[in-house]
């Protein structure tokens, strides 16, 4: 049997390059190797102030972004989290058997709540995982892509399951993360000790970008004082993200992408680095652009609820029957 993968984006914000290199150039990649679950995680951009319509507007994009990418709705399962309601039911149970000791230790949490008034911080983000673990376990998960900043999450996730199973039986499935070995971890490039957010406009590549604002941020990027372009993240951190983003516009290895810039002085590299992500950028814009006008998004989407809604009930009733909440056919 082919193995089960489950990713998803937060709607949160502008997409950018960083979304692209972890998540969306792989999709193709992961449908043809799994039976592959892509859901816009809507109701996890609530745990955070959002304006309605940029939710709603950020929604349609990663769908139509997901379908640019190369997503086939045939052949992969794409839902919008808030389409199935058995991941609220389940953010229900699974809140205890996860322990606020565990929750308040989640890096993501303690960086996000430090930058907040205490009265300001809601109980969705502190619980963030527990929701996050549901999302997983529904869909029996074997493999979870994610970035860096979400492993802990997926390792939480997997406490949560050898608990539950050690008391209940073999009821969840346990999943492993997968992490990219190109392009983990994109940096800003304005400050590249600090990832690329989608919230930096100097500093972050958005996919809806105009191709001239991408190649002036990326000739503006910073770098050194020296003059190789050598893959060396402690003491060029500039110069080693715009490798890490030429490799992963390329597909080739860190190594292949330094030996091709040998020699090579700092303007050429940014200009080369700015080919490469233009070419991409801009195709998969024109794709974008077409499936917004024919809405193509809307039929991928209702086709992939159904789908997730079935797989996702059974795996809630399992659930419930193993916690001895009384089940009517």
């Amino acid at each position: 049997m082919k193995e089960k993968i489950l990713t998803g984006i937060k709607p949160t914000g502008s997409l950018q390059l960083g979304n692209y290199i972890a998540v969306l150039k792989n999709l193709k990649a992961l449908q043809d190797r799994g039976e592959c679950y892509i859901f816009i995680a809507d109701l996890h951009a609530l745990t955070l102030p959002i304006e309605p319509e940029v939710l709603r507007q950020n929604s349609i994009d990663i769908a139509a972004f997901y379908l640019a990418c190369g997503l086939d709705p045939d052949k992969s399962t794409l839902f919008l989290q808030s389409s199935v309601s058995a991941h609220a039911e389940a953010n229900a149970i699974f809140q205890n058997y996860l322990y606020m000791g565990e929750l308040s230790r989640m890096t993501q949490f303690k960086d996000k709540s430090a930058k907040m008034k205490e009265s300001a911080i809601g109980l969705g983000l502190f619980a963030y995982p527990v929701l996050m673990a549901g999302d997983i376990v529904l869909y029996d998960a074997d493999i979870v892509p994610v970035g860096d900043d979400q492993k802990q999450h997926v390792e939480l996730t997997r406490d949560l399951v050898n608990r539950f199973n050690n008391r209940y039986g073999e009821v969840l499935k346990m999943p492993k993360p997968e992490i990219n070995k190109v392009g983990k971890r994109i940096m800003s490039l304005s400050d590249p000790t600090v990832k690329m957010s989608k919230s930096d406009p100097k500093g972050d590549i958005f996919l809806k970008d105009d191709l001239k604002v991408i190649r002036k941020k990326i000739m503006s990027a910073v770098t050194d004082l020296g003059c190789e372009v050598k893959y060396d993240p402690e003491n060029k951190p500039g110069i080693s993200n715009l490798l890490v983003i030429y490799a992963s516009m390329k597909d080739i290895s860190i190594e292949e992408a330094e030996a091709h810039f040998v020699g090579k002085r700092y303007g050429e590299f940014k200009g080369e680095v700015a080919d490469a992500v233009c070419d991409v950028i801009g195709k998969l814009q024109e794709r974008y652009q077409h499936i917004i006008e024919t809405k193509a998004y809307e039929e991928a989407l209702k086709k992939g609820a159904i789908k997730a809604n079935k797989v996702a009930s059974e795996t809630l009733k399992r659930i419930k029957k193993a916690v001895g909440l009384l089940t009517l056919e």
